[in-house]
Order: C-alpha cells, then structure tokens, then sequence
C-alpha cells in the first residue's frame, strides 16, 4: 500500500506536501503553545485583559466592516450601473487608498485633526475661541478616530469584490427590474445585490481580518486590541505563553469569519444561462444626479488618499532636508532587500507547489492548496510568534551540531536576523502566489506539457521552457503584489526586526511614535510610491 502511495503522489507532490508543511507550521506551533500552556494563565487572562482586548476588536471589526461594507458595495453598484461624469477614471481612482498604509493614514489625520492642527486652528480664528473648553471637538485618537480612517483605508477590499460581481451580472435582470417599474434603489436591493452577496461578504471578511490584523492604528490611537495585546504581553510581560494564547484567541476569530464567508458562498447558487450574457449597460443619470454620484465617489479618495497624501507632501516639499537622513535610506535598503527575496521566494515555492499538486491525483490537492493560504487571514503579529517558536528550536540543533562537529559556537544564526523576516513574510503573503500560480496554469492548455512529455522533454524542461514563459504575466504581477504587500507590513517586521534594524514601515512608526511625525513623511511617501505600482497593476488586471 505504501508503495502504492509513493507511485501515485510522486516526487514533485512530496515536494509540495514539504512546503506546505513550513507554510503551516507558525499556525501550528501557535496552537501547540497556547492550547498546551498553563490553565492559571488562561484564567487570569479572561478575568482581567481580555474581555477589554476582545470587545475592542469587534466592536472595531464589526464597525470598519459595517462602514467599508456600506463604502465598497454603494461605490461598486454606482461606477457599474450608472452613466456619470468621470466615471470612467473614478472607477480606478476608488482603488488608490489600497496604496495608503492605515498607520500612515492615522498619523496624517492626527496632524490635521488634533488641537494644533489647520482644522481645529482655523475654527478658532473664525470663532474666537481662545482655548479647547469653549468648544467640542471629536477626539480622533479614540476607537470611532480608528473605525473613520481603517474604513477609508480598507473599504477598496469589498469594492473591488463588488465591482467584478456586479459587472458579471447579466443585464436581463436589470431589463425586467426596469420593466415592473423598479427605480435604482429597488434595483439594488432585489435583483443586485442578493446576486453578489457571495463577493460581498467574501470582500467584508478581508476587511474584518484586516481590522484585527492592524497594528500601528490602534497603538497610536490607544485602541487596546487582541493585536496590541500579543505584543504587550510579549514585549513588556515577558510571557511568551499568554501571548501565545491572546494569539490562540484571535486565531480562532478569524477561523469564524473564514467559517462564515464560506458558508455564505455554499448557499449562494446563481445559475446564468448563454442568452443572459448580455452586460449590463450603465443608465444615464440627469445632470444634477451625475454631479451628485460623482462627489459622493470622490469623498473616499479624498479622506482616504488625496488629503493624508497632501498632509506628507506638505513638509518634504518645504524642507528637503528631510530626504538627507541616513536611516531613511538604510531603512528603503532593508525593504527593497527583503522585498525583492520575500516576492521572489514566495513565487518559486509556490509555483513549484501549484505544479506539484497539479501532477497528483487524489481529493487532498484542493485542501492542500486552500490550508497553504491560511497565512494571508491570520494577523502579522499571530504569525511573528508562531515563526520565532521553531525557528529557535531550529537554529539551537543547528548550533549544537555544528558545536559538535566544529567545537565552535555559532550562536542563533536565523532567530533574531533578517531571515527571520523573510520567513514570515513568505508565510504570511503565499496565498499571493499560489493564486497566481493557479490562474497561470489554468490558462495554459493540458495539451502543450502533455505534447512536450511525449517528445521525450524532462519535467525540468517542460517548467522552464513552457510554463514559465507562459505564467510569466501572472507570477510578475504576483511579485509586484508580494513586494508591497512586505513593504507595508508592520506587526511582524516588529516582533522579529534585528536590533537597530528598520524597514520603511518601522521607520514611519517609530518616528510618528515619536511625535517626530515630520520626519516619516518621506518614509511613507516612498511606500506609497512603491504601493502605486500594485495598483497600476490591479486596475489594468480589472478594466
């Protein structure tokens, strides 16, 4: 039997069952030390800092996905169905908030919104006002201050779902909907909207995961989460094991929003036939209304992009000095470094995976491949402990072997390193790539590699010389996407960063940690520069 096994999965499925198994084993290593860990410890943590670091973190998912719920869905229905001025450039111009990070984002709105801020300033001078007591003013650094500018920032997620599943529709519902007399409104809600509630909530479950995945909002706003609760207990209690169970906790609320969204996909069946193909034709709005859509569309590209990006702009242009500080670039070095490894490591693997499993026959390729995806739903910060517990164990037998062998100590030679950092990063983004891979291999034709095995051409020649050429849009575009996507990342690059050690992303958050918010502003501008090339490429891939 066991030979039989071997024959039927072959060597490119063992292969993959062994990157499959790195991928997983942070997730694993996390469950075994929280579930394992001491039942006082879990006591004491649900009679004291749960409860808060748990009500905080939904009362915050679920507010940022009611709001970006209410965002993506109206703009999507809106720049598909509806004819307006600029709709056809404020459809991509929805996108570009993707580009802004949140913690910059916050740290943008602070500068305006605080007591010293223009905003508040100007209200004084036009008023009177000599001080804060003769006036109320919303608090931004509160939990609505982190609901307002994680919405602006993630609400490009549920768009982007809604907008290819309303643009799939087929017109002849709309044509009958017109037909019995049904205005817009009416529309959306019965025929439209229950069609894409699949994409929809798939789109709001990224953005709940998101939420609870943020890190650097919420410690500037003083939002204590499930998030700032690892590092907290981590960093400043020196207790590994509690937070490895505040992790086990938040691990299994993204476990529920994973349940969910695809129990929401299985009940939704919408069956179009070929005469149904028709796409819909966007109706023609009467001048006011287009006015009116068309500011409403420009409001989230305003609050989420155009005015913190005009916040950063701002002191670079007026202090160019700025530029000239040497950690700035040694930071830009780090990132662009790790980056470049992080996307190019997570393609090959997970194109060789994607290969792998294709050339197997058995119902366990299809999970294989969904668990290996799991990395991209858990938070940074959940992933960074899970990576530090066996890589530790790695790196003490690799040291008592080469001690050993050579009586020389090496020390911990990946713990505490870069290496570090591009395991999570590989970990954490190789969804990106195993989706790519599969959308790359699913446009080639089984015929041209089965052609090519019968001339004699090994598996190494049919990989080079065939599917690379042919996959090799998808796994750029892939790249690109990881290499922002580790840029921006912020949770895990803490936990597992070397002493004075900094990415972009680091050195935004310690400097506006600082107050020093002045000084990150070229440090962001450069992420978002990076940032927009991803959504270049999104919007050209959704035109």
């Amino acid at each position: 039997m066991a030979e039989k096994v071997k024959k039927r999965v072959g060597l490119g499925s063992w292969f993959a069952l062994i990157i499959a198994g790195c991928v997983l084993l942070p997730i694993v290593s996390i469950a075994w030390m929280g579930l394992g860990g001491d039942g006082a410890r879990w006591a004491h943590l649900l009679a004291t800092v749960f409860p808060r670091y748990l009500s905080n973190s939904l009362s915050l998912m679920l507010g940022v996905g009611a709001l970006s719920l209410l965002l993506g869905t109206s703009l999507a229905y809106l720049v598909t169905h509806l004819a307006f001025p600029g709709r056809n450039w404020v459809q991509y111009g929805l996108f570009l908030p993707l580009a802004m990070p949140s913690f910059v984002a916050a740290y943008a709105w602070v500068d305006v919104l605080e007591y010293a801020g223009p905003l508040q300033t100007t209200l004084r001078e036009l008023a009177g006002w000599t001080s804060a007591r003769e006036y109320w003013f919303p608090n931004i650094r509160s939990r609505l201050g982190a609901v307002f500018v994680l919405s602006l920032t993630l609400y490009p997620y549920v768009y982007l779902l809604a907008r290819a599943a309303f643009r799939e529709l087929p017109a002849s519902g709309q044509d009958v909907a017109r037909s019995l007399g049904l205005g817009h409104m009416r529309q959306f809600l019965r025929v439209s909207l229950p069609q894409a509630r699949p994409a929809i909530a798939a789109g709001t479950a990224i953005v709940m995961m998101e939420t609870l995945n943020d890190f650097g909002t919420v410690d500037y706003f003083a939002v204590q989460t499930l998030t700032t609760g690892i590092f907290s207990i981590w960093l400043e209690s020196y207790d590994p094991g509690g937070a490895a169970q505040l992790a086990v906790l938040a691990a299994l609320i993204v476990a529920g929003l994973l349940g969910l969204e695809k129990i929401g996909r299985r009940r939704a069946r919408f069956n179009k036939s070929g005469r149904q193909m028709a796409p819909i034709q966007p109706q023609r709005l009467s001048s006011r209304q287009g006015a009116a859509v068309l500011l409403y569309c420009l409001v989230p590209i305003g609050l989420g992009f155009l005015i913190p990006l005009m916040v950063l702009v701002a002191p670079v242009v007026s202090d160019l000095s700025l530029w000239n500080d040497p950690g700035l670039w040694r930071a830009a070095g780090h990132s662009l470094a790790l980056g470049g490894v992080s996307a190019g490591l997570v393609v090959l693997f997970a194109t060789a995976m994607v290969l792998g499993v294709q050339k197997s026959s058995g119902a366990w390729k299809k999970s294989l491949l969904t668990l290996t995806t799991l990395g991209y739903a858990f938070p940074g910060a959940i992933l960074g402990l899970g990576i530090l517990i066996p890589l530790a164990v790695f790196d003490n037998w690799l040291a008592d072997l080469i001690f050993a062998t050579f009586r020389r100590d090496p020390g911990l030679l990946l713990t505490g390193s870069a290496g570090a950092l591009i395991v999570a990063y590989c970990v954490r983004f190789f969804a990106i790539g195993v989706g790519a891979a599969e959308a790359g291999l699913a446009a080639i034709s089984t015929n041209i590699p089965l052609a090519a095995s019968t001339l004699g051409r090994p598996p190494k020649d049919v990989a080079l010389n065939i599917y690379q050429p042919l996959m090799r849009g998808s796994l750029a575009s892939a790249m690109v996407l990881v290499f922002v996507d580790t840029v921006k990342e912020l949770p895990a690059t803490l936990l597992l960063r070397p002493f004075n050690f900094d990415t972009l992303s680091t050195h935004v958050y310690g400097q506006a940690s600082l107050e020093n918010f002045y000084a990150s502003a070229p440090a962001a501008l450069l992420i978002i520069t990076l940032s927009l090339g991803a959504i270049y490429l999104l919007a050209k891939a959704h035109r």
